[in-house]
Formats: C-alpha cells, sequence, structure tokens
C-alpha cells in the first residue's frame, strides 16, 4: 500500500539562482522510520548562485557538495560558487565524450533534424538507456558517496547539472541504502517536474519556430523526470544483481557496519513499524 508522504520540508526556500533544491528530509523508510531533516540536500548546479543564494546555502552547515557534473557541464555552465568551509567534490557521473553532438544537436538543431533524432520514443529511450548505464557502470562512483557519507561527509548537496537525473539517481541510490519506500523515493523524484525547479531548455534559436510547441514536445522527454526512467534503473538492479540488497554489498561494496553507519547518520531515531 502506498503511504501518503509529508509536505517536507514545510517551508521551502526559493533560491533565485538554483534551480530544484529541496531538503529530502522526512521520507519514510519500509521499518518506520524518517530521513532526517537537514543533512540530505538536491539541487541543480551552483555556478549561478546570486549572493544572497549562497548565503542561504552556507547556512545549511555543509559538510561536502557532491557535483556530477562532467567536464563539458562546467564549461557550459561554470564552476559552482564556493562555499566558505564546504569540501567540494567532483565526481562525474558521464562522459563528456559521450554524446557531446547529440546535446549540441538538441541545442542547435532545426527541427528536422530534431524529428530525426528524437521522434518516435527515441528521446525517451535514450533517457532510460543512460539510466541504465549510470546504475551498472558507475558503480565506483556511487560506493565513494555512500562510504563518504557513512564516515563523514554530511550534511551533503548533491547536484548534477539540472539536479534531475544525475543526481536524482544518486539520491534515489542513497535513499535505496538506507531503506526508504521506494514509493517515497519516486515521488521525490517526481518533484523535478514542478514549474519552479525544472531546466530552463537552452536553444541556439529562440525564435517562435526554434521554441516552437513541436520542438517543446521533442524535446520534452530530456528534460522530464519521468517514473519509467526511475523504474529502468531499478529494473537495471534487479537484471544485474537480483536483488537490492546484493546490489547494495557486492556492486556497491557496501558492508553491514557502513550501511548501519549511513542510517545512523541520515536518519531520524527510533523505528518500528509505525
Amino acid at each position: 500500500m502506498t503511504q501518503q508522504l509529508p509536505q517536507v520540508p514545510s517551508a521551502e526556500p526559493q533560491l533565485s539562482a538554483v534551480r530544484n533544491f529541496r531538503d529530502v528530509g522526512g521520507l519514510p523508510t519500509t521499518d518506520g522510520r524518517r530521513v532526517r531533516g537537514g543533512v540530505l540536500f538536491r539541487s541543480g548546479h551552483l555556478a549561478h548562485a546570486t549572493a544572497a543564494d549562497a548565503a542561504f546555502l552556507a547556512g545549511l552547515g555543509l559538510h561536502t557538495v557532491f557535483d556530477f557534473r562532467n567536464s563539458a557541464d562546467l564549461r557550459l555552465d561554470g564552476s559552482d560558487v564556493e562555499l566558505p568551509g564546504v569540501r567540494h567534490v567532483n565526481i562525474p557521473l558521464s562522459d563528456p565524450a559521450d554524446g557531446a553532438e547529440f546535446w549540441r544537436m538538441v541545442r542547435d538543431g532545426d527541427l528536422d533534424q530534431l524529428r530525426s533524432l528524437l521522434a518516435e520514443g527515441k528521446a525517451a529511450a535514450r533517457m532510460i538507456g543512460s539510466y541504465r548505464t549510470i546504475i551498472t557502470e558507475r558503480t565506483a562512483e556511487h560506493s565513494r558517496v555512500l562510504h563518504a557519507l557513512a564516515e563523514e561527509a554530511v550534511p551533503a548537496l548533491m547536484h548534477c547539472a539540472a539536479g534531475k537525473d544525475r543526481a536524482g539517481l544518486s539520491i534515489a541510490v542513497t535513499l535505496l541504502a538506507v531503506g526508504v519506500e521506494p514509493d517515497a523515493i519516486e515521488a521525490d523524484y517526481l518533484m523535478s517536474n514542478d514549474p519552479h525547479r525544472r531546466y530552463r531548455v537552452r536553444r541556439s534559436d529562440s525564435s517562435p519556430a526554434g521554441t516552437s510547441p513541436e520542438v517543446m514536445e521533442l524535446l520534452g522527454p530530456l528534460f522530464d523526470a519521468r517514473a519509467e526512467y526511475l523504474a529502468a534503473a531499478f529494473e537495471s538492479i534487479e537484471k544485474t544483481w537480483g536483488t537490492t540488497e546484493r546490489y547494495l554489498t557486492e556492486g556497491l561494496g557496501l558492508a553491514p557496519e557502513t550501511r548501519e553507519r549511513l542510517r545512523d547518520r541520515l536518519l531520524e531515531e527510533g523505528g518500528g513499524n509505525g
């Protein structure tokens, strides 16, 4: 049975130039506990943060910012603003050479080119393939993140460019590791579709033709958070490792004591069947 999820946090900040920010605190676990507030955050990149945005972020008491962008992302948007006393860790979860031409076409291609590239389910299929690849081929990176969280890296903020895909999967894997309800993981993931969170589509041609309804519809699957994408990632776990437990222990190398430390750091006290 899907349980009703809390609206957390109750007063969410509206940052001026950091999109898709949120605290994942409050999400329920299968054993009746909840993720602590104020220990795990997610967002889009911090490169364009205003002084007020940076002051807010600095006030969170962050230990570590995990930046999952690659070198191509950094060239496009720039490095994150510096937050005093906060460790910045860049762990690219995608190869800048992979799809460079594809993303250039997304920005610069005309309607016929976009139809050829994205129509008839091609865009969604690309996203599903990307999610599967990140799960199966980036185990070392996800293991590094989880071990860091278990040792000392909280409070932590995870982000990529839009805060939707690479950060979304990293948050999902973290939540799986501490036993958060799958329905709650999906609900948090889908919040990236909220209008004020969505990544703004960049097109070289900003004219009505370059941003027509058909163009936006073709691009939509690339900028949506879709349940089918997350489901494909979880299916890859089952297909590759058989169970989530084997994925965590064999795929990510999480020992029982590491899992316990991770739960202690990220979950509220208590337990039971609530």
